[in-house]
C-alpha cells in the first residue's frame, strides 16, 4: 500500500472516530443541564398576610415549572426553600433541598409549603436568610454557578430604627456575602408595594448582585394567566408571563 493511501485511511479513520464520538449519547444518568442554583425565601410574617396565600400558590407553580423545564424556564440543578426571618433577630432557619419537591405535584407543593411555613407574627429579617444562602452555596460546592434568589415578601425589614428612619432599614440589608459567589447573582423581590420595591432597588447596598423587583400590583395578576383544571404542561400562558416578568434577565449594575 502506498504512503498516500495509508494517509487517506488514517484520516478517514480519525474522522469516523470523531463523528462517532460526537453522535454518541451521553452516559446514562448524566445531565446536560448547566449548573445553576435556585433559592426561594417565603415571608411568614404577619405583615405579609394579605398576599401570603397567593404567594404560596405562585411559588408552588414556580417550583414545579422550573423543576420540569416547562415553557422553556431554566431547570435548576440545586434548589433551596426556606422562610425569611423568625421569632427572634438573626434567627436561622433550615432550607428544604431539591429532592423534597422533585416528585410532588403543584397541589402537593402548595400543601407542603403551607404546612412547613405557616404565617405568624414573626420578624422579617433578611440578613440571616442571605447569610444562610451563602453558607449553603459554599458548603455544597455551588460557587461560580449562576445563583437566582427569589423572595416572596412585602419587602419591609424589621429593624429597631426603621420606624423613625424610613430608609435606614434598607441600607442595613446585607447582601455582601452573596457578592462573589458567582458572576451572576440575582435577587428577585416579589410582592412588595411599589414604593418598597424602589427602596430595594435604590437603597440596598450592593456591587455585583443584580436586583429585580415585581410589585404586588403586577404579581397579583398572575392568576389571570393561570387556567384552573389544565395540566401544568398546558399552562403555557403562565410560564410565558413568568419568563417575561419574574425571570427577566437583569443586567449587572
Amino acid at each position: 500500500m502506498s504512503m498516500s493511501n495509508t494517509c487517506r485511511l488514517l484520516v478517514a479513520s480519525l474522522l469516523g472516530m470523531t463523528v462517532a464520538a460526537c453522535g454518541s449519547p451521553p452516559p446514562e444518568g448524566g445531565s446536560s443541564i448547566p449548573r445553576n442554583t435556585l433559592v426561594i425565601g417565603i415571608d411568614v410574617s404577619g405583615s405579609f398576610g394579605k398576599n401570603y396565600e397567593s404567594s404560596l400558590e405562585f411559588v408552588a407553580n414556580y417550583i414545579y415549572a422550573h423543576l420540569h423545564g416547562l415553557g422553556g424556564l431554566k431547570q435548576p440543578t440545586a434548589v433551596f426553600v426556606g422562610s425569611i426571618g423568625g421569632d427572634h433577630p438573626q434567627e436561622t432557619k433550615s432550607f428544604q433541598p431539591i429532592e423534597t419537591f422533585e416528585n410532588m405535584s403543584v397541589p402537593q407543593i402548595t400543601a407542603f409549603l403551607r404546612k412547613m411555613y405557616p404565617s405568624h407574627d414573626g420578624l422579617t429579617d433578611f440578613n440571616p436568610f442571605f447569610a444562610r444562602t451563602a453558607t449553603l452555596v459554599t458548603r455544597q460546592n455551588l460557587v461560580l454557578a449562576p445563583l437566582n434568589i427569589v423572595l416572596v415578601t412585602d419587602g419591609v425589614p424589621d429593624t429597631q430604627k426603621s420606624k423613625t428612619d424610613s430608609l435606614g432599614g434598607y441600607k442595613r440589608i446585607d447582601v455582601s456575602k452573596l457578592e462573589y459567589l458567582s458572576k451572576n447573582v440575582t435577587v428577585r423581590i416579589l410582592f412588595p408595594r411599589p414604593t418598597i420595591a424602589v427602596r430595594w432597588e435604590k437603597q440596598v447596598p450592593r456591587h455585583r448582585v443584580r436586583m429585580w423587583t415585581v410589585d404586588d400590583e403586577v404579581m397579583n395578576t398572575w392568576k389571570k394567566h393561570y387556567h384552573p383544571g389544565e395540566k401544568p404542561e398546558s399552562q403555557t400562558e403562565l410560564w410565558k408571563w413568568i419568563s417575561d416578568n419574574v425571570d427577566f434577565r437583569v443586567r449587572s449594575i
